[in-house]
């Protein structure tokens, strides 16, 4: 039987057996960094109860600190890990990479694509080397390029039918959405959308409602959820209290008045190319004002026959682990403004976690897979966002103000999602075998986040870009014919003397370097009061430097002091400066400078030390070809991060 025929059989029938032992289960939590509330996450494993399963693998394995390469964000060091290369060989510079011959306005290539990699990542080493391969919720995974493995939603891979979760804002006459902050990656889909309310009509056995009841129509990818908004309180007043949700207006979905509470999951299909996908949703009230203003979420599965390989897995999957919540929230965040959104989150949170656990044991009962890497992106985007590092890292401007109400309750709420790590780490040590390496590792930590750095708007103030602004939308765009020196994601600075329309060319000669310079001046002169933020600047030239790839980069590289992030946004008033919203970020730092980018790196299996702390930090680098000896798979002579061999027992 074809190996991928073999595999779908195996998904579709959970009693089937036959399949060898995995040699490697590696769990790389996005964002997972080496110390809660200023204590290092191994000691607080060792000293006591939270962590039971990572405390198995200190006392069973080897242990260390990993340090991030430049520019310390998800793609470029996704990368490193899974190739065992830096940027410079394997070629992912950023998330949005721009290359020479193509227009500015978009990225060319995306740095979470399976093919913006220049070598083969650590799931193709080990299918070619006769290992049967998962790998789940990975960024640069997808398109798939597995033969004969399973592949399940790699993260921004321009691939399958992802169906991002979308807050509705209903207010009494509606209003556009502004800027694009509510667009994924700023210019993808919309992510918050403002939709009216009107009296409510058609309803079958609604609750009454002593003001007049108002309807909301939270309408995405084809679907539709009616939201019947009532008021219940017999006060004499418009005091709106609840919100039924409902398909159709007459079979109830869901009855809420909490943030928290989410509703079932109910079927629905999902528009998709010429056919329809077979889906499912869930909606959680965020916040209803006494007015009937309400804030609600849709989240869809986005599990199904498009982002899961081979297809006919996904109704097994479906079935037997439930509806997929891979991460909460999206990027730029969208449920970082109140306190119910914040309640919403950590539930989302807790549902992510969930299913990423109950579907270890499932994968080892079916697929049983000899290589099972798994990531969630969950710990990047509760760390990220504004709720809980600022209030328990003294690094953050926020920390000094906090109470200590406060900042105990965000660290127990950060503890709680390490400790929902831990268990499905648990899982894997259940359920891979006894003679299974178990690997514990992530792509970066997250650092506190205090200021935002706006220097698109700072070159428009030296006359170097110009834009306008949209007056319905307030989006900014900008003027390529007029602009000389842009901002774009996520590190650094396209020039040209001329202008930067049409297709980009890397500048030469007299004129760009005159531009060159004067930028390079500006950036390293800029001022926040007596603090500089930009800590260097790099031309492309000497991206080598910071270990990246020339031909993938801006004109300028910028490494940032902690506490300043990068941002594209221009703005009326052209300040150059503003306070984050958001609590964390890790772009643009330099990894082995900032402890608070470290992650924990733990291994225990055949071959390897027990009790072991490693004497000094590794690279993310160092993990794959560490990996693969250990798993006796052949080291490809392209890889350039050190094998550390402190750990092995021979």
């Amino acid at each position: 039987m074809p190996a991928r025929l073999l595999l779908s059989a195996l998904l579709l029938s959970p009693a089937a057996a036959g399949a060898a032992s995995p040699g490697l289960y590696w769990f790389v939590p996005d964002g997972m960094r080496a110390d809660l509330g200023g204590k290092d996450i191994f000691e607080l494993a060792a000293g006591g109860t939270k962590y039971p399963n990572l405390r198995l693998l200190m006392e069973n394995g080897a242990y260390g600190y990993s340090v991030p390469v430049y520019p310390s964000h998800t793609p470029v060091n996704f990368a490193t890990l899974m190739t065992g290369c830096y940027p410079e060989r394997h070629g992912v510079a950023d998330g949005q990479m721009r290359l020479e011959g193509f227009g500015l306005a978009r990225p060319s290539i995306s740095g979470f694509s399976s093919s913006s990699k220049k070598v083969a990542p650590a799931w193709k080493v080990f299918e070619d080397a006769g290992r049967t391969v998962a790998v789940v919720s990975v960024p640069g995974s997808t398109p798939p390029e597995l033969s004969s493995g399973l592949t399940i939603r790699g993260r921004w891979g321009s691939w399958g039918s992802d169906f991002w979760a979308i807050n509705f804002e209903a207010t009494p006459g509606g209003r556009q959405a502004a800027g694009n902050a509510s667009r994924l990656f700023y210019m993808g889909p919309q992510l918050t959308r403002q939709v009216k309310t009107v009296p409510a009509q058609g309803w079958a056995g609604a609750p009454a409602s002593f003001s007049p009841p108002l309807q909301a129509e939270l309408a995405a990818y084809g679907a539709t959820v009616y939201a019947y908004i009532y008021d219940s309180t017999d006060d004499k007043t418009e005091n709106y209290s609840g919100a039924l949700f409902s398909l159709d207006k007459a079979e109830p979905l869901a009855d809420l008045s909490r943030p928290d509470a989410w509703s079932g999951w109910a079927p629905v299909k999902l528009a998709w190319g010429p056919e329809p996908l077979e889906s499912s949703l869930k909606v959680s009230l965020i916040k209803l004002e006494p007015s009937g203003s309400l804030k609600a979420r849709l989240l869809f599965d986005p599990l199904n026959r498009t982002t899961v390989q081979p297809a006919d897995a996904a109704p097994a999957l479906r079935r037997e682990v439930g509806p997929m919540v891979d991460f909460p929230d999206n990027w730029p965040a969208q449920l970082n403004n109140s306190l119910e959104e914040k309640a919403v989150f950590f539930s989302e949170a807790k549902l992510a976690l969930d299913w990423h656990r109950a579907l270890v044991p499932f994968m080892y009962a079916t697929v049983k897979p000899d290589v099972f890497i798994q990531d969630t992106y969950t710990p990047n985007q509760m760390l990220e966002s504004r709720w809980w590092l600022p209030y328990t890292d003294p690094a953050s401007t926020r920390y000094a103000a906090a109470s200590p109400e406060e900042r105990a309750s965000a660290l127990a709420d950060l503890e709680e999602m390490y400790a929902r790590l831990d268990a499905i780490l648990g899982e894997a040590i259940k359920h891979a075998g006894k003679d299974s390496l178990i690997v514990l590792s992530s792509d970066h930590g997250v650092a506190p986040l205090n200021r935002y750095v706006m220097l698109n708007n700072l070159f428009a103030k030296e006359g170097l870009l110009k834009f306008s602004t949209d007056p319905v939308t307030g989006v900014p765009a900008i003027d390529w014919d007029g602009t000389q020196a842009a901002h774009l994601k996520m590190i650094g600075v396209y020039l040209r003397p001329d202008s930067l329309a049409g297709p980009w060319k890397r500048g030469a000669g007299p004129g760009y370097e005159a531009l060159r310079g004067k930028v390079k001046d500006l950036l390293i002169n800029l001022r926040d009061g007596e603090l500089a933020p930009v800590e260097r600047v790099v031309n492309w030239e000497d991206a080598g430097e910071l270990r990246m790839p020339a031909d993938r980069v801006p004109d300028l590289l910028l490494v940032m002091k902690p506490g300043y992030g990068l941002t594209e946004e221009m703005s009326a008033g052209l300040p150059a400066f503003r306070d984050a919203v958001e609590g964390g970020y890790k772009q643009a730092l330099l990894g082995d400078k900032n402890p608070a980018l470290w992650t924990p790196f733990a291994v225990m299996g055949p071959g390897v030390k027990k009790g072991y702390r490693l004497k000094k930090n590794i690279s993310n680098a160092d993990q794959l070809p560490t990996l693969l000896k250990l798993t006796g798979t052949a080291v490809p002579d392209y890889m350039q991060g050190k094998i550390i061999d402190e750990i092995f027992e021979n």
